[in-house]
């Protein structure tokens, strides 16, 4: 009988390269790796070998762009998801189609165990780890990296020991990355501290805005049913539409964030995030709801969108409450279809028009000039019955009822 197998969400980093051989010491496990694809990837056929090298028994890459921004990213957009109204969520996104590919493949392979290079610290674990036990509660989940407790120098001697050659992870990088489609999250170093300033070389998808074109950019995004579909007239697939709008974006210095987070976990972490394209396309599409949704819709929904995105950070991606909050969201978008102008000018973006077929906007009875159809003799007794409650309870406090 040959080994009972794992699944491995793979980066081809220091950490999950060394995972291959520990899971195979510590658990006499099998391991299949597995990078999914969600953007912003390259050198994946190296990848994929260097799996191999490490020892796993299997490699896989798997292209999930598409769906990632299909199923994920835009679901998010229609709720304007920013976490603490500044993150948009990019790696608590890509975690729960990460833990769904992962577990497609334990399906495939018969594997009962799939694994992870999380830390105790990071809100990443939380959210594999919660994702695979709604997919298939049966599947355990191994967060080794919670337990070993080496170093960087420990596991690069760990793989020299067991002659595992990756002699590229010895060179150093100041930071910890993170980025996909969404956005890009750079950690550690002198990001730690929340009084340093953010030096430039941590970024690379957005200019400094010092730099930026000193003429501004507008840019015209088209919306159907609360879904992206086109830039200045062009339509364009999911992909396509959030590369050529990040780099628009980016090009004139917006999209940078610097916040102090509150972690699920319980501590609060320094974040420098940077997210041109769903920044802007959240403004756009937030927009476009002003223009399109009725009064009592659009406040509740604001409560329900706040809802969703914190049950996104907190890993409940697969949870029924967010489901059903999806399905919500989802009947308040069918009128949501229109375009928004957009201007970047030196890290800026801002609203300078929006329209559309289903705009809520009348001119008749928005207007102050001559074509005005606003029944001004209705509003003295409109204000007399919406002001009668709080006259009833001043009458009767000051005695007079």
């Amino acid at each position: 009988m040959g080994n009972e197998k794992c699944v491995l969400a793979y980066s081809g980093g220091l950490d999950t390269s060394a995972l291959v051989p520990y899971i195979k010491d510590k658990y006499g496990y099998d391991v299949i790796a597995c990078l999914i694809d969600v953007g912003h990837m390259s050198g994946l056929d190296e990848i994929r070998e260097r799996a191999l090298t490490a020892g796993a028994v299997g490699s896989y890459v798997i292209d999930a762009k598409e769906e990632f921004v299909t199923d994920f990213a835009f679901e998010a957009l229609k709720a304007n998801a920013l976490y603490e109204n500044k993150y948009p969520l990019h790696s608590a996104l890509s975690r729960p189609l990460i833990a769904k590919k992962m577990v497609e493949l334990a399906h495939e392979h018969g594997a009962k165990y799939v694994a992870h290079g999380c830390t105790a610290k990071g809100n990443d674990q939380v959210r594999i780890d919660v994702s695979v036990r709604c997919l298939d509660p049966t599947i355990k989940v191994l967060g080794p990296a919670r337990e070993w407790g080496m170093t960087r120098p420990q596991l690069i001697d760990y793989l020299a020991e067991r002659n595992i050659n990756l002699p590229f992870l010895t060179k150093k990088n100041p930071y910890s990355i993170d980025e996909n489609l969404w956005g890009r999250a750079i950690e550690c170093g002198e990001l730690e501290d929340p009084w340093a300033a953010p030096p430039d070389d941590a970024y690379t998808f957005t200019a400094n805005a010092e730099d930026a074109p000193d003429k501004a950019t507008e840019l015209v995004v088209g919306f159907e049913s609360g879904l992206p579909v086109s830039l200045d007239g062009e339509r364009l697939g999911p992909v396509g539409l959030v590369e050529k709008i990040d780099q628009i974006a980016g090009a004139n210095g917006y999209g940078r964030i610097d916040m102090v987070e509150n972690r699920l976990v319980g501590i609060k972490s320094r974040e420098t995030y940077e997210a041109a394209g769903p920044l802007s396309l959240i403004m756009a599409h937030s927009a476009l709801e002003d223009l399109t949704l009725t009064r009592e819709l659009q406040h509740f929904k604001t409560s329900i969108d706040q809802r969703l995105s914190e049950l996104i950070y907190d890993g409940l991606w697969f949870s029924p409450l967010a489901e059903a909050l999806r399905a919500f969201i989802d009947e308040s978008q069918k009128h949501v279809t229109g375009e928004v102008r957009l201007s970047y000018y030196k890290g800026s973006c801002k609203v300078v028009g929006r329209r559309s077929p289903n705009s809520l906007y009348v001119d008749a009875l928005a207007t102050y000039g001559s074509g005005d159809t606003f029944s001004h003799q209705s509003a003295v007794g409109f204000i007399e019955l919406w002001g009668l409650p709080v006259e009833v309870w001043a009458r009767r406090r000051q005695g007079q009822l």
